[in-house]
């Protein structure tokens, strides 16, 4: 079978201990060479993980006619200048969330992408996940009843200031992770808000938001509300509540490559879990899945199911909230 061979610019941790892993157990993702700004990081990295190819330069990388794909894990203010170099040169780009600091700078890339002819996508690997293709499912079909409102919580606790994560630009919850809140809401209702409100909290050292709480408006009156923390304890879930039941999502983001993965579903019945039900999926890595559905766009197999316009919606609405907790005013995206 055919393999797509892909290029990482870069060696975050992201990509060493989780994406590239993942994809060397792709059907048709071949991880073919790695990049870093210097070559003894990314030849280590590539002894490491069994890459074939090191380059000492992102440059380097892209002149390199047998890569045909990249992936790009790099900060989130690098993700559209080289995600635009990786398309002039010819490549498809499959880039980290979130895709930009804000709209106007996602837009560029739908512009190198018509130039280009190439495919570029945003890397949300939870919409793979057969956790939240079922949730979906669910919803639509009225398992629940109507779908009236999400309730979201993200956190995790990082202190180093040293942490892309924790240095602006382009660091901060909201781009980290309030993004994924947004994304699965979206995906779940199948809609766009009409209009959102924001309050941030923001660490005095770092700069960054290390709370924000948010409530997004859909058409209906339908809600998402969430909290997304990078200084309080390690917890997500989501619970979608419609006017029949609800479904509980155990580990919605983070799902694990090693063992089962599980969703409540209740009826409702009463308080003490007499309607509920649970669900199990089995054992697979969601950044295995994403992995193999871009390659399989890359090779023609099949439509890219998520192209770039729906980066920048969610994009959109992340400069609202943005815009809100600045403002202290409900904002349109």
């Amino acid at each position: 079978m055919s393999k797509v061979k892909w290029g990482v610019l870069g060696v975050a941790k992201i990509a060493v201990e989780k994406v590239i892993p993942a994809m060397q157990r792709g059907d048709v993702s071949q991880i073919a060479g790695i990049a870093s700004r210097d070559f003894g990081r990314a030849r280590k990295a590539a002894d490491a993980l069994g890459i074939a190819r090191a380059y000492g330069s992102y440059e380097d990388l892209l002149a390199d006619p047998d890569i045909e794909a990249v992936y790009n894990p790099l900060p989130n203010e690098l993700h559209v200048p080289w995600t635009i170099k990786a398309l002039e040169a010819g490549k498809h780009v499959l880039c980290e969330k979130p895709i930009a600091l804000d709209a106007k700078e996602a837009r560029m890339l739908i512009d190198a992408r018509e130039r280009s002819g190439r495919l570029v996508a945003e890397a949300f690997m939870v919409r793979y996940h057969p956790q939240w293709r079922r949730a979906r499912e669910l919803v639509a079909v009225g398992a629940i009843g109507v779908a009236g409102a999400i309730q979201t919580f993200f956190s995790y606790r990082l202190l180093d200031p040293e942490n892309v994560r924790n240095r602006p630009p382009g660091g901060g919850g909201l781009y980290d992770i309030g993004c994924y809140a947004i994304l699965t809401a979206r995906h779940i209702f199948g809609a766009e808000p009409t209009r959102v409100v924001a309050t941030l909290n923001r660490d005095p050292n770092f700069g960054t938001d290390r709370l924000v709480s948010a409530i997004l408006e859909f058409p209906g009156g339908r809600h998402l509300t969430f909290s997304a923390a990078t200084q309080l304890s390690a917890h997500q879930r989501v619970t979608i509540v419609g006017d029949a039941g609800r479904i509980e999502v155990e580990i919605p983001f983070n799902a694990p490559p090693d063992r089962p993965t599980k969703m409540l579903i209740d009826s409702g019945a009463d308080l003490f879990g007499g309607g509920a039900r649970v669900e199990e999926f089995s054992t697979c890595d969601q950044y295995t899945l994403q992995g193999d559905a871009f390659s399989r766009a890359v090779l023609g197999q099949a439509p890219l199911e998520f192209p770039i316009e729906d980066a920048l919606l969610n994009m959109r609405v992340i400069d609202a909230l943005f815009r809100s907790a600045e403002r202290g005013s409900w904002e349109t995206p």
